[in-house]
């Protein structure tokens, strides 16, 4: 039984609508690691969370408040619990068996980002603007460790052993997690404007990272390897004939296959590129780019969206992509207007999309 409804629309591009999405901006997005349900995270304080099906229908299974706005969401392996983070300064956890929500951590800021650790019985971590990461036993009332970051906390993203945190004046820090409270290596950022987006390999050998200033780069932990770190521009408009005159968008969010490892891009220009990194090129272009990171080849784009896109997600498969359309407040509170839209679009992708392209 759907406790939001159910929806089977779809628009031309044949994606389907997400039925019932929050009625405020929509900031996160998750799916668990062992079945196709989706959690949603938004300003009006919710976590919704969905049941999707192989064609793209869908229907609501539950909902959990935080006392602010949502920041981050994530599962933990067993994909029984979800995690919530966001400004009311706590991480907040939900059990789909019990419907029981519990405060796990704490900051002295906004909590910006939640992410599973799947070791010693599993540990969360939380990034927050009050400058640190916290590891939590969910045993435990305090904190097991803390770093402290030498700014905020603006992105963060863990494939164990790797975490990799982006800060407030474009430092990146990574962190081996068998040594979680010491950094393996600090860097600074290749992209000259602000870190908006940091996700790991599914390799866990390296990481992507996105910037405010429609740029991308490919980063691998083992120095042995630098030779491979590549970006590119993306995320762009050129406005006439003049190549002087482009608006360019965010990078939002970058989400890596979990099968083939190719990955998608979204920006504040309501597009997603899909991307074969080993060959460099797009696999498809529109709403969202699809790349493969070994080819540096596009692979596709989606049919450009009605508003930003703040955030994506792949199934444990990879056979369904959710994207949001909502304000990512990339102009502040002046540039949010009633007419934006808040919904969830769910793609049942192609291997044509998303697989690798043979290396030329």
């Amino acid at each position: 039984m759907s406790i939001f409804g159910t929806n089977t629309n779809t628009t031309e591009a044949k994606d389907t609508e997400l039925v019932d999405p929050p009625n405020d901006s929509i900031s996160c997005m998750s799916f668990s690691p062992t079945a196709d349900y989706l959690a949603v995270g938004s300003w009006n304080h919710e976590v919704r969370i969905y049941e999707v099906g192989p064609q793209g229908q869908s229907q609501g299974k539950a909902m959990f408040k935080n006392e602010g706005p949502v920041l981050s969401v994530c599962w933990n392996k067993e994909g029984n619990k979800v995690f919530s983070g966001g400004m009311d300064k706590t991480a907040r956890m939900f059990d789909l068996q019990t419907g029981q929500t519990t405060q796990v951590a704490s900051h002295d800021d906004a909590v910006k980002c939640v992410r599973w650790v799947d070791a010693q019985g599993g540990i969360l971590a939380t990034g927050s603007w009050d400058k640190t990461i916290k590891y939590w036993d969910l045993r435990q009332s305090t904190p097991v460790a803390k770093v402290d970051l030498p700014e905020r906390c603006y992105t963060m993203d863990v494939v164990y052993p790797l975490l990799v945190v982006g800060t407030a004046d474009r430092q990146v820090l990574v962190y081996d997690l068998n040594n979680p409270t010491t950094v393996f290596r600090t860097i600074t950022s290749p992209l000259k404007w602000q870190t908006r987006v940091v996700s790991c390999f599914p390799t866990g050998k390296g990481f992507g990272m996105g910037s405010i200033e429609g740029r991308v780069a490919m980063q691998y932990v083992d120095e042995k390897e630098a030779g491979n770190n590549f970006s590119f521009r993306c995320h762009r408009k050129e406005q006439g004939l003049s190549k002087n005159n482009t608006h360019i968008y965010s990078v939002n969010d970058i989400s890596f296959h979990p099968v083939h490892g190719t990955f998608s891009t979204a920006g504040g220009d309501g597009v997603v590129s899909f991307w074969d990194g080993d060959s460099k090129t797009r696999l498809k272009y529109g709403v969202v780019s699809f790349w493969d990171g070994d080819s540096k080849t596009r692979l596709k784009s989606l049919d450009a969206a009605p508003g930003p896109i703040p955030c994506t997600a792949f199934n444990k498969t990879g056979a369904i992509f959710a994207y949001a359309v909502s304000y990512d407040w990339s102009k502040g509170h002046s540039g949010m207007t009633p007419d934006h839209p808040n919904k969830v679009m769910l793609h049942l992708t192609k291997d044509d999309e998303v697989k690798r392209r043979p290396r030329k």
